[in-house]
């Protein structure tokens, strides 16, 4: 009589972790559906918003700063075309070749990071940042990359190339609180996008990794770096 009361107690118990994982799955595809629909507007139209931007907001708020930032996306237009290839250059250099993933990449980067001895560094596609700064934040966890891989693959499912790089240009971040290129190259600069030298795009190009870090005007050795790669790229 005495064990009845107890096998009550874990069947509910294990009920309740049914449920919850159930709500969880259901949340989680749920948002998914949801980011495929965001993406097919944003084929028309620009973002108004991030969850990378409401992410600094937040952080800058509790760090006792403006939760405001710099944000003007534009349409392709209206950018230099270095800024376009010099991204490209440094960030992903097969982004015309591959789906989504760069698999060479990968590759390289397991294998260094078994001859050194150390995690694998970072091997992230243009669309995987893209997604990444859209409908995610910048914490790396398990779920954020079980999130990131389907949602890279409806990228490049729903958007043409072109349009996955000019959303990029414009919700990457070049800068703290500063988002898009135009935001940047008006911060940066004192000039519009459509109006960057060549070397002001690579400079731009070389903060990219770590913008939050790194100023444009002390990155001269990665900012030439890239625009030997433009050129070796018919650039």
């Amino acid at each position: 009589m005495a064990r009845k009361p107890r096998q009550g107690v874990a069947a509910r118990f294990l009920r309740g972790v049914g449920r919850l994982l159930r709500g969880v799955v259901l949340f989680g595809l749920g948002y998914l559906v949801f980011c495929l629909l965001l993406l097919v507007a944003y084929r028309f139209i620009q973002p108004p918003a991030t969850t990378v931007q409401a992410q600094r907001s937040v952080e800058r708020l509790v760090g006792g700063e403006s939760p405001a930032f710099a944000y003007a996306p534009i349409e392709a237009d209206a950018m230099d075309a270095d800024i376009r290839r010099a991204v490209v250059a440094s960030e992903d250099a097969r982004f015309y070749q591959h789906f989504g993933f760069d698999l060479v990449e990968l590759r390289r980067a397991r294998e260094d990071a078994i001859r050194r001895g150390r995690p694998m560094r970072g091997a992230s596609t243009i669309t995987q940042q893209l997604v990444k700064n859209l409908f995610l934040t910048t914490h790396r966890s398990w779920v954020r990359k079980g999130l990131e891989i389907p949602l890279t693959f409806a990228a490049e499912l729903v958007l043409p190339k072109e349009r996955i790089l000019t959303l990029y240009l414009n919700v990457a971040e070049w800068g703290p609180g500063v988002f898009g290129i135009e935001a940047a190259a008006q911060h940066h600069y004192g000039t519009s996008a459509s109006s960057l030298s060549r070397t002001q795009a690579s400079r731009l190009a070389a903060v990219l990794p770590n913008p939050l870090e790194r100023d444009p005007d002390n990155m001269g050795g990665t900012a030439s770096r890239i625009r030997q790669r433009m050129a070796q790229m018919g650039w």
